[in-house]
């Protein structure tokens, strides 16, 4: 490795993170990386020990400080700290989540071998008990998420979004940042700017991110259909920006509803769907359950099944005068880089 690298702020948007934050931290602080690094911890309303923890970490390492987010949303967050950062490389971290030791080092290396704007690489949920296992299980398959690159994994190359991101600072600052009108999906919708400005996104499952998942049904429940939701918006917002993988939740969701509606209505024979659905989620949770608990395997179904259903409801029932708010608050799309096709 060269003896200096480039200098990076490390950004974090953070809400009732206190089961976490310190390892995060501490897998960022622990970085084999060479060059100048600084944390910016962006403080939301929490309602637990997060800004007590906060404090603590701030106190310990001068590499760290803190900044206020008093809206809670997470775009905002993200942009607070940008601002209050200082260096060429911006790497976004969420306050559950660990980074591999070389993470920084290997993304900083694919910006240079790539000419990328951003790069990131997988999503690898973990969970600490069966629950949170049986949804790490769901959120690796492809019966759980499709062909997401940054969930299962895959070849390295251009992608349309990555997990969390590694970014040249000037790309974020030719984009204005983070769209804080999007409450979810802020990632997607920052990268499909920067591309359509000419940029390059970059994907690498070099580049892994420990994640925990969501602690309960309902929790995941509400990730999922606030994904959905802000989808939705996405694609009002970009027209054109929709593929097949996002409508199949929906889909199934308006599938299931007819047929069970239908089959107490009409005919018995319509609850197949539904069954058939079911069938099919549990034997193909088989093979994503290799390796864990018995405890854990037979919750991966009820995992896929709360994310497909919860997803596609939000997708569904995200009101017009969302995307029309968003809509309004639209700014001048970025112009192209000519450096970013060079």
């Amino acid at each position: 490795m060269p003896a200096q690298q480039p200098a990076v702020s490390v950004i974090m948007p953070v809400l009732n993170e206190e089961r976490h934050l310190r390892n995060s931290v501490r897998h960022i602080l622990g970085q084999e990386y060479a060059g100048e690094m600084e944390v910016v911890i962006a403080l939301g309303p929490s309602t637990d020990r997060t800004d007590e923890i906060a404090a603590e970490l701030v106190r310990e390492d001068p590499r760290v400080v803190t900044v206020p987010n008093p809206s809670g949303r997470t775009p905002a967050a993200l942009n607070a700290a940008i601002k209050a950062s200082r260096h060429p490389i911006v790497v976004r971290v969420d306050g559950h989540g660990m980074l591999s030791p070389d993470y920084i080092a290997t993304a900083v290396r694919l910006l240079e071998e790539t000419g990328a704007q951003n790069v990131g690489g997988i999503m690898h949920a973990e969970g600490e008990n069966a629950w949170e296992e049986a949804v790490a299980a769901a959120m690796t398959s492809r019966l759980g998420v499709g062909n997401a690159a940054f969930h299962t994994g895959g070849e390295a190359g251009p992608a349309e979004t990555v997990y969390l991101g590694v970014f040249r600072r000037e790309a974020l600052e030719r984009a204005g940042g983070y769209n804080e009108e999007f409450i979810r999906a802020q990632d997607w919708e920052l990268n499909y700017r920067i591309r359509e400005a000419g940029g390059l996104i970059w994907f690498s499952p070099e580049l892994k991110v420990q994640y925990r998942p969501r602690p309960s049904v309902r929790a995941l429940a509400k990730q999922y259909k606030d994904y959905g939701r802000w989808r939705h918006v996405v694609a009002r917002y970009h027209a054109g920006s929709i593929n097949m993988r996002y409508l199949a939740p929906p889909t199934a969701v308006c599938a299931i509803a007819a047929s069970i509606v239908a089959g107490a209505a009409i005919t018995p024979w319509a609850f197949a769907v539904p069954a058939g659905y079911l069938a099919g989620i549990t034997l193909g949770s088989i093979p994503a359950g290799r390796g864990l608990s018995p405890k854990a395997r037979v919750q991966i179904p009820v995992a896929i099944a709360t994310m497909h259903m919860s997803w596609g409801f939000g997708f569904l029932s995200s009101p017009r005068s969302l995307a029309d708010k968003v809509i309004a608050s639209r700014r001048p799309a970025p112009q192209a880089d000519p450096s970013a096709a060079a």
